[in-house]
């Protein structure tokens, strides 16, 4: 929704020839090996988006689209009357169930993950024997290559052992507090020091179409105990945090040397615009 940015900047011209995130995004994935794209959007800025950006692909790669909806929700379940804000990462997945029936990757549309981060994910996706089987991977960054000097971050913190994920705790309102000390605020809302070096979930996952019997599980759980928030959100990292610590599945941390960029506030975009246009010169776009 770019609430903090004030805008759609998954629209916004970030590239010296007016290239958006997106544009990086779907041409580091094609080049990686991948063969479809889902676009998981608001139907109210559909034909914006059609005209934007889907067309630019539609004769490159296959182009699909689903949409986002509040209501849509497992059956028994309703929206609490005054809530507009949506349910989150997990269920913006949940939007595609119908249109993904081979392994996929998950990204942000509005982050800039790197070439080499697709190509290993590619990588890791293609060696899936078992589709209908239950797989997740993730693709890790350093927390404090992830932070903004504008503002706060939200990001999921990583507890790993021999390169398999073993948890992800979510945390909203990441910075340095006025004593210098780097915290951020878990679920409960206490703020707690978090270490500069910890490995963060920037949203990019791979998994199985296996996941979504597992995500509308975990989506009915969630909405029993939170559904009449106001404000409550499904994250993708609570999703797969459960399913790990269930022993339902392993989830290797692929590791990378690609940069990570994201516009969270107005002011990151000077940031992003000078550190795509480098790597331009440099010849890799």
């Amino acid at each position: 929704m770019g609430s903090r940015y004030g805008g759609l900047k998954q629209l916004d011209a970030m590239g010296p020839g007016g290239e958006t995130m997106i544009d990086y995004a779907v041409l580091d994935a094609m080049r990686a090996g991948f063969g479809k794209i889902v676009f998981v959007i608001r139907r109210d800025f559909e034909a914006e988006f059609r005209e934007k950006i889907g067309r630019r692909y539609e004769d490159k790669i296959q182009v699909v689209y689903a949409f986002q909806d509040l209501h849509d929700l497992p059956q028994g379940y309703a929206v609490p009357e005054g809530r507009t804000k949506p349910w989150g990462t997990a269920h913006a997945v949940r939007a595609a169930r119908d249109v993904i029936a081979e392994p996929f990757a998950v990204i942000n549309a509005d982050d800039f993950y790197g070439r080499e981060a697709y190509s290993q994910m590619a990588e890791h996706l293609k060696a899936i024997k078992d589709p209908a089987s239950l797989s997740l991977s993730m693709v890790g960054y350093v927390l404090e290559n992830t932070l903004s000097p504008h503002g706060t971050v939200n990001r999921g913190i990583c507890e790993i052992e021999q390169g398999f994920l073993q948890g992800v705790e979510e945390f909203t309102d990441i910075g340095i507090d006025p004593d210098a000390q780097l915290r951020g605020a878990g679920l409960d809302g206490e703020r707690v020091a978090l270490q500069a070096d910890a490995i963060v979930s920037m949203n990019f996952w791979g998994f199985s179409p296996a996941l979504f019997p597992h995500l509308e599980a975990g989506f009915e759980d969630f909405l029993a105990e939170h559904g009449r928030e106001m404000k409550s959100e499904y994250y993708l990292p609570t999703l797969v945090d459960q399913l790990i610590r269930d022993g339902r599945a392993d989830c290797p941390v692929l590791k990378t040397d690609s940069p990570w960029f994201g516009v969270t506030y107005p002011a990151d975009k000077a940031r992003v615009v000078e550190s795509i246009a480098k790597l331009t010169e440099a010849g890799i776009y």
